[in-house]
């Protein structure tokens, strides 16, 4: 079920990017997340181009987050958008604050 499989990916102390990889946006957001030197298994990055539910997880995603397009990047439990987002944290010097914070660097 999508909302299982989203739902156990998310934890407290990772940060989580589901992406395409034909996607640039994901492209973008996983460019910016392998600036930083992760703790070992704090960055999950999960591709759901060829997933079997990929349209019912994307369809969870909208219904968690507000928005049903990827990326979808999770710092901790909360969403915090796709991948111009993260360009935009990274740009403001938050980023770095938000994975310190739940101790994924």
């Amino acid at each position: 079920m999508a909302q299982d499989y989203v739902d156990s990916k998310i934890q407290a102390d990772k940060v989580v990017l589901f992406m395409k990889a034909s996607c640039p946006y994901c492209v973008l957001a996983q460019n910016v997340l392998k600036k930083y030197k992760f703790n070992q298994n704090s960055l999950q990055i999960y591709d759901i181009t060829n997933h079997s539910e990929m349209k019912a997880i994307q369809d969870y995603l909208q219904k968690r987050t507000g928005a049903r397009t990827v990326p979808r990047v999770f710092i901790g439990t909360k969403c915090v958008g796709g991948g111009s987002d993260v360009e935009q944290l990274e740009k403001n010097g938050e980023l770095k604050d938000k994975l310190s914070a739940i101790g994924a660097i």
